[in-house]
């Protein structure tokens, strides 16, 4: 079966691993992030990867630009049936010294930008007759570590909106799963540095990904967590 997708945060990354390996099993996909010409770059690169692609403008913080790409998704695919929250930023450091700007933008992107393409998006995921939402978390909403109070706590926060979107939504047919990576080698916030050959690969969490669209209607794998099989010694 073909999807029609929206994946936040998918010019670059995790996210673009995801949009690539959807166009490839012969969906369609609706790009989204905040710098135009980071988007167009993206639907460059997957011409001709298969399926259809598309690209839109859109910070997951404005609900108005979040359901403005939505009805952009259903006008180009004439359906939405999958959603990947993707979108994410991370700051660091020691709460005692934590900025009031940071705390805000972190939250505000990881937990309220998933929440308002949510609410935007089960309309058109119940026109569709159900559908996916996958919301890419992270190890550190489960495992938190010193210095990184504002990003866990935001991932855990996606893991409990997560699984309360599940529960309300399943009688609908729309089936809600988080996924949650370990260390993955990106450029995320600039923390990847060194030997990054034993992380994970944002394809390997795109591969979790199309597990979940491939999954038989008549269960639901709510929580998937994602390790390096063979993690950095020391």
């Amino acid at each position: 079966m073909s999807h029609h997708a929206l994946v936040t945060g998918s010019s670059r990354g995790i996210g673009l691993a995801i949009a690539r390996a959807i166009a490839r099993s012969g969906g369609s996909v609706m790009i989204t992030g905040r710098d135009a010409s980071g988007v167009d770059e993206a639907v460059q690169s997957l011409q001709g990867a298969g399926g259809q692609v598309a690209g839109t403008v859109m910070d997951v913080t404005d609900p108005a630009a979040v359901a403005g790409a939505v009805r952009a998704a259903e006008r180009a695919f004439g359906t939405l049936d999958v959603v990947v929250n993707n979108a994410g930023i991370g700051h660091y450091g020691d709460i005692a010294t934590f900025s009031d700007e940071h705390w805000r933008a972190v939250l505000d992107t990881n937990v309220t930008g998933p929440f308002n393409v949510m609410r935007a998006a089960i309309p058109a995921l119940r026109r569709a007759g159900g559908g996916w939402i996958i919301n890419i978390a992270s190890l550190a909403g489960a495992h938190p570590f010193a210095g990184g109070g504002a990003y866990c706590a935001s991932k855990a926060a996606l893991i409990a909106l997560s699984e309360s979107a599940m529960q309300e939504l399943r009688g609908d047919d729309i089936r809600v799963s988080v996924v949650l990576p370990g260390s993955v080698a990106t450029r995320f916030s600039g923390r990847s540095a060194g030997d990054d050959s034993w992380k994970l690969s944002p394809d390997d969490v795109a591969e979790a990904v199309m597990g979940l669209l491939r999954h038989p209607a008549r269960s639901l794998p709510s929580r998937i967590e994602i390790r390096p099989a063979r993690p950095k010694k020391g």
